[in-house]
C-alpha cells in the first residue's frame, strides 16, 4: 500500500503543477459522506467533489443503475445511434427546469461544455455575438469559460487575451460594497458606452455564485435582468452547474425568485458522480441551430444517463430539497452562534444547503484569506474536508451530501465549533 507521501511524490512527478490539489491525502474508498484515504484515515466530506455528490458517494440506487446499464452497452455516440434512456432523461429535465414550456434538452459531459453550448445556441438563435457576465463568476476553464469567468487568479492569469465581446458587470455583494443599483447602473452605462444592446446575445448569470463566494443573486436583480432581456431581445442564461438539483432547497435556484431563464446550464450533481451535463431551454431557442451543430462524442453517455435517472428518483423520493433546507438551517444557526463572538466572521449567508461564511480582518475589514486557509487545514487535521472560495479567497463554503447521516452531520458541526471557536 502506498502512503499519502509516496502518492504525492508520484503525482508531482507525473502530473503538471497547474492541476492544483487541496488535500494532502488520497482517496481509497468513499461511502455517502465519508472518505477513507490511502492510509485508512477517514474524513467527513463537506466538499462533495465540488457539489457533484448531492446524493452522496456511491448511492446504492446510482451504483445499481450503472451496473444494469453496463450489462447492456456503454457507448454508441448518441448522434450515431441514439437510445431511449437519454430521451427519457431529456423529457424529465424538460418538465423540471424552470423555463417556459415547451422545453427541450441537449445532453453533454461537463459543466463548461454546457455553458459553451448554451452560448452557441444563444448566438445562433439571436444572430448576435456579444455576451454579458459578472465579476466573481466562474463558468469553467475553456477559453470561452475563462472569458466569462470574473476572477483572474488563478484562472485567467498568464493565458493571454480572452475572447472579444465579453463584458462584465459587478455582482451584488454587500460585504464588497456592491448593491443591486450598482449593478443595474453599470448595465445602463455599458449599453450607453460600450455595447449596443441589439448586439448582445445573452446575459449569463449564476443565481448563486459558486467559486465567486456563494453570493445569492437578489430577486430584484434577476427581475430587472429579465425585463432588460425582454426589452432588447437578449436571452437570459442561468448557470446552475453548482446550484442545481436540490442544493439550495429547490430543484434549481432560479425557483427561489420566480424568474424564468431562457436557457439553464446544469451538470455536477445531475450525474451523481458520473460526468454529465445539459442545457435545457425554450424549445424555439433550442431548435435554432441546425442538425449537426450540437453534440460531442461522449455526450449523453449511457452510464451517466442511467446514473442521472437514479439521482432524480433519489432527490424526489428522499425529499432532498426539504432536507437541504433542514440541514442548511442547522448549519447557519451554528455558524451564526459562532459569529456572535467572532469579529472576523463578516457574514454568514446561503440558500438551503449552499452555505458560506466570509472572513475579514477585524478593524480593517480587509478580506482574510489566511484565516480561511488556516480553518481548512485545521478542519482537515480533525477529519473534516472543507473548501475555500471567493474572489479574495476569504470565503468558506459548505457542500456536504444532502444524504449525510444525522450523526455524521452533527460530528462535523462539532468539528466546526472546534476549529472556528474563539476562546
Amino acid at each position: 500500500m502506498n502512503t499519502n507521501t509516496e502518492l504525492t511524490q508520484r503525482r508531482t512527478a507525473a502530473m503538471p503543477r497547474g492541476i492544483g490539489v487541496l488535500s494532502h491525502f488520497h482517496a481509497a474508498q468513499a461511502d455517502n459522506a465519508l472518505l477513507t484515504d490511502a492510509e485508512g484515515r477517514q474524513y467527513i466530506d463537506f466538499a462533495a467533489g465540488i457539489a457533484v455528490l448531492n446524493t452522496g458517494h456511491r448511492h446504492p440506487r446510482v451504483v445499481g443503475a450503472i451496473r444494469q446499464q453496463l450489462l447492456r452497452f456503454t457507448h454508441t455516440a448518441f448522434q450515431v445511434v441514439p437510445y431511449e434512456n437519454a430521451i427519457a432523461l431529456a423529457e424529465r429535465l424538460n418538465a423540471l427546469a424552470p423555463v417556459a414550456k415547451p422545453a427541450k434538452t441537449a445532453l453533454f459531459t461537463t459543466g463548461v461544455e454546457a455553458v459553451e453550448n448554451a452560448v452557441k445556441i444563444a448566438r445562433y438563435a439571436t444572430g448576435r455575438s456579444a455576451l454579458i457576465a459578472f465579476s466573481g463568476a466562474f463558468h469553467g476553464r475553456t477559453l470561452l469559460g475563462l472569458s466569462l469567468t470574473g476572477k483572474v487568479v488563478p484562472y485567467k492569469a498568464g493565458f493571454g487575451s480572452m475572447l472579444p465581446e465579453v463584458y462584465h458587470l459587478p455582482f451584488p455583494a454587500p460585504t464588497l460594497g456592491v448593491g443591486v443599483n450598482d449593478t443595474l447602473n453599470a448595465l445602463t452605462r455599458l449599453f450607453k458606452a460600450d455595447v449596443d444592446p441589439q448586439r448582445v446575445a445573452a446575459i449569463v448569470i449564476e443565481p448563486v455564485q459558486g467559486e465567486g463566494g456563494f453570493y445569492p443573486a437578489p430577486p430584484a436583480l434577476l427581475e430587472a435582468l429579465r425585463a432588460q432581456c425582454d426589452a432588447h431581445g437578449i436571452l437570459l442564461i442561468a448557470d446552475e452547474v453548482q446550484s442545481g438539483f436540490g442544493r439550495t432547497g429547490r430543484w434549481f435556484a432560479m425557483e427561489h425568485h420566480g424568474v424564468q431563464a431562457d436557457l439553464i446550464c446544469m451538470a455536477k450533481s445531475l450525474g451523481g458522480g458520473m460526468p454529465l451535463s445539459g442545457v435545457t431551454g425554450r424549445a424555439e431557442v433550442m431548435d435554432a441551430p441546425p442538425p449537426g451543430a450540437l453534440g460531442s462524442t461522449y455526450a449523453a453517455n449511457p452510464l451517466s444517463v442511467a446514473a442521472a435517472h437514479a439521482v432524480l428518483d433519489i432527490i424526489d423520493e428522499q425529499q432532498l430539497c426539504a432536507r437541504a433546507e433542514h440541514l442548511g438551517a442547522r448549519l447557519m444557526a451554528r455558524l451564526r452562534a459562532l459569529q456572535e463572538r467572532d469579529a472576523g466572521m463578516a457574514e454568514v449567508r446561503g440558500l438551503g444547503s449552499m452555505v458560506a461564511v466570509e472572513f475579514s480582518q477585524p478593524g480593517s475589514h480587509a478580506p482574510d484569506a489566511e484565516r480561511v486557509n488556516g480553518v481548512v487545514q485545521a478542519a482537515m487535521s480533525q477529519g473534516l474536508l472543507l473548501l475555500p472560495c471567493g474572489v479574495h479567497g476569504n470565503v468558506l463554503r459548505f457542500l456536504y451530501p444532502l444524504t449525510i447521516e444525522e450523526a455524521l452531520f452533527e460530528r462535523a458541526l462539532d468539528i466546526l465549533d472546534k476549529v472556528l471557536g474563539r476562546d
